[in-house]
């Protein structure tokens, strides 16, 4: 587990539930979490309150988010909340620093145009009523960028816009990660702006970090295993070393839907 103060109250504080999450396709609750004069507000899922999936297991969303985050920390971009898996008020579950989002901050946008104007990148088009269709692009910000690898670390099956948080400080964290780490590739996000160009070097280096971290006795590797399978740890490899290999963004495979419904 990270040893990040936040983290670390998480972990042991009382965690008192303060309301649902309506929103939310899984039980998902508003609480606070408190210990030794600290306080913060945080999310609480409880493994108990899961819809079932078809491909993935039962009673497994909640350590996927965790191995999120531990793989997120190891990158040192710090692109997922705190989160540990604790006890709580329902059972077992994945609890979260509350990370309050700047609205004003835009990250996407849906123009009248057939290229994006500088500054943007292409996804895709979308209907958007009455017969019209309008271009959907997203910012062309190193902070995505970041989580564009990350996501393809993970394979998220499930970046959409709303997962999404940039603060008033200029961070940028994703959430919602209940559905990665698959051994089969579901990849599905709104970040495809960079697919097929060359990685940066600074995201090279970071890969060659992952790529020892998830070694055999790689204190990732440590982590990771008591959170997801075997074979999920192994095709995580997989990936590390495929996006290290073709030294480049992936693309859409074809096989699976590209974009997740709906995309906001």
């Amino acid at each position: 587990m990270s040893t990040e103060p936040s983290a670390e109250l998480l972990a042991e504080g009382e965690l008192t539930v303060r309301g649902r999450i309506r929103d939310a396709s899984n039980a998902a609750l508003y609480c606070t979490v408190s210990h030794q004069g600290r306080e913060a507000a945080c999310v609480y899922k409880p493994v108990a309150g899961e819809q079932p999936l078809w491909d993935f297991p039962d009673g497994t969303l909640a350590q996927r988010e965790v191995a999120a985050y531990e793989v997120s920390e190891a990158t040192g971009w710090g692109l997922v909340p705190p989160t540990v898996l604790r006890d709580g008020p329902y059972g077992e579950g994945m609890c979260q620093l509350w990370i309050e989002a700047a609205p004003e901050a835009e990250l996407l946008a849906l123009i009248d145009a057939e290229e994006p104007e500088p500054g943007w990148k292409a996804i895709g088009f979308a209907e958007v009523g009455e017969g019209r269709t309008a271009l959907l692009v997203h910012a062309d910000d190193e902070r995505l960028r970041w989580l564009a690898v990350l996501d393809a670390v993970i394979n998220n099956a499930d970046r959409k816009g709303g997962h999404l948080l940039p603060t008033a400080e200029g961070r940028l964290y994703g959430i919602d990660h209940g559905v990665t780490f698959n051994v089969e590739n579901k990849l599905r996000t709104l970040l495809w702006g960079w697919a097929g160009e060359p990685l940066t070097g600074e995201a090279v280096d970071v890969l060659e970090g992952l790529k020892e971290a998830l070694g055999a006795s790689g204190a990732l590797a440590v982590r990771l295993a008591g959170l997801i399978t075997a074979a999920e740890i192994e095709a995580t490899r997989a990936r590390v070393d495929a996006l290290l290999a073709t030294g480049k963004h992936p693309e859409p495979s074809g096989e699976w839907p590209a974009i997740p419904w709906p995309p906001v």
